[in-house]
């Protein structure tokens, strides 16, 4: 049974955490190109808002990690920030046509509403993997008094543990998705139109220009106005804001599914609260009685393990810049470069969650394997692999466009529509570039987890899960850099940028993995 031998209340802590970011990869996977279609944003300003969301979705972590071990308060901490984001999602909720005269004050109440998902997330995440860290503190406590092999037996089931967590993450992540692209669809056939994904940018250029325009664009715009709709208007203008109005109004009602996602984390994780324990709460207590000596070999050793942690954030932290342009020129590259008529673009983010849930088990087995037979792989060392396996992914794009001679994505678009189609790839491309990052993530982000949980002082557990995510908001600040190089240089280029940072980190973190493996003993 997949809980069979791991601590009382992973389950629960699991289900919550599964609403909680079934609700948020609803937003999530669409974010960035509907702050492009709604506002009529480049993509290079709505990616710089994206960037800011994501940092502070991860830098406010820190924060709720410091309020949780400051007041003792976990339970209470995570369970405001569930409705925190409830609050933010109810604002996200609401269809208000974005125009020229309510923009200053509609964008600026948009990035509010992300703001309160962000500090939300913030009280909520690392807290939720700090209480399961405890779990498996406890959990192994318990095995000590049975003996060392009990012991031993104990520690392995800590990253298979949190790989199970993870899973169950990815499973909301694996439906969301899909909400907002159906509904919009569902909406727009409502009113008799078809859904495409270049039709929005056109319509606000159409709306800000009118027919002074460039003609190249102006062309391209009746062709998928008339591909729509059936025919093309006899007042643009109106349609343009009317089609733009009915595009957005089914995601904006797809936010209303992160409410009800919400609603029903909080639900499971109070009803759960009681079994779930406290960092640190006992450790408190069994510090009286510490001789001098004792201390301060106490104080090395935290120090030690304080300067392993930071060493693995900073790996973490050109990973997750590469990782996450899974919302960025990643979407961007499935809208522009890939055939999309049957598919959303959007909607191949499922693929990530999808190869999470699929690939775990493979992966627990893998590892699995190597740990009865007596060699088991490092968590630092997995790491490594893992960055190896993300510049696997790039170098394979950088590859494929290097072939296909596909300039920048600005280049790109000024095609001819019919030309452009003609150039596309399948979507076969997204399939294999997701199994590979899917993959490097399952080597580095549960295990990364894992390890903070293993090398944090116990006093520290919310301080330091806040740090790992930190590390991921570092990473998060620079995401605009991925679409900025997608639009200035032929795309190779870009995904180029994006091995070499995968390489290098996986050199460094080899370089360090013997110091590491001798600090988490």
């Amino acid at each position: 049974m997949l809980f069979k031998n791991h601590p009382r209340g992973l389950v629960q802590a699991a289900l919550a955490n599964m609403g909680e970011r079934f609700g948020y990869y609803i937003m999530n996977a669409v974010l960035v190109l509907f702050l492009c279609s709604k506002f009529g944003l480049n993509e290079e300003t709505s990616s710089v808002i994206y960037s800011v969301f994501y940092f502070g979705i991860y830098f406010l972590s820190l924060v709720g990690g410091i309020i949780a071990d400051r007041k003792q308060n976990y339970n209470g901490t995570i369970a405001w920030g569930l409705v925190v984001m409830s609050l933010g999602y109810v604002i996200l909720a609401i269809p208000i046509l974005s125009t020229k005269d309510n923009i200053y004050w509609l964008l600026p109440l948009t990035c509010f509403a992300l703001l309160m998902i962000a500090f939300g997330n913030g009280l909520f995440k690392g807290n939720l993997q700090a209480i399961v860290g405890q779990m498996y503190d406890n959990f192994e406590k318990e095995a000590a008094k049975k003996g060392p092999e009990a012991l031993k037996i104990a520690k392995s089931r800590r990253d298979t543990g949190f790989q199970i967590f993870y899973v169950f993450i990815n499973i909301g992540g694996l439906i969301a998705p899909f909400v907002a692209p159906l509904l919009r669809e569902w909406w727009l056939k409502a009113h008799n139109w078809a859904y495409n994904a270049d039709l929005p940018a056109l319509c606000h250029q159409y709306i800000e220009q009118g027919t002074s325009m460039a003609s190249e664009q102006l062309a391209n715009l009746n062709q998928l106005v008339t591909q729509v709709s059936g025919a093309v208007p006899a007042d643009m203008g109106a349609f343009c804001s009317q089609y733009l109005d009915v595009f957005n109004t089914g995601v904006h009602y797809s936010f209303i599914a992160s409410v009800v996602a919400m609603l029903i984390s909080l639900t499971i994780f109070l009803a759960s609260k009681r079994i779930f324990p406290t960092p640190d709460k006992k450790a408190k207590a069994d510090v009286v009685g510490y001789t001098p000596e004792e201390k301060a070999a106490m104080a090395k050793e935290i120090k030690q393990r304080l300067y392993a942690l930071f060493a693995v954030l900073g790996i973490a932290i050109f990973f997750w810049f590469s990782f996450h342009q899974n919302g960025q020129s990643l979407s961007y590259f499935a809208r522009d470069f890939v055939v999309t008529s049957s598919i959303a673009p959007e909607i191949w983010q499922a693929l990530n969650p999808f190869f999470v849930i699929v690939l775990t088990p493979i992966i627990t087995i893998f590892f699995s394997f190597f740990v009865k037979r007596g060699k088991e792989i490092s968590t630092p060392r997995k790491i490594a692999i893992g960055m190896a396996i993300a510049g696997c992914a790039y170098l394979f794009l950088a590859i494929f466009s290097m072939i296909e001679g596909y300039p920048s994505a600005t280049d790109f678009r000024d095609i001819d529509v019919t030309a452009r189609e003609a150039w596309k790839v399948g979507p076969w491309i997204l399939v294999v570039t997701y199994f590979f990052l899917t993959v490097a993530e399952l080597f580095i982000s549960p295990l990364g987890l894992s390890f903070v949980s293993k090398v944090a002082p116990k006093h520290l557990q919310g301080l330091c899960q806040g740090l790992w995510l930190t590390a991921t908001a570092i990473g998060n600040l620079f995401l605009w850099l991925g679409p900025l190089m997608y639009n200035k240089f032929p795309i190779w280029q870009c995904w180029t940028v994006f091995f070499a940072v995968c390489f290098i980190s996986m050199a460094v973190m080899l370089g360090m993995v013997k110091w590491l493996e001798r600090v988490t003993k």
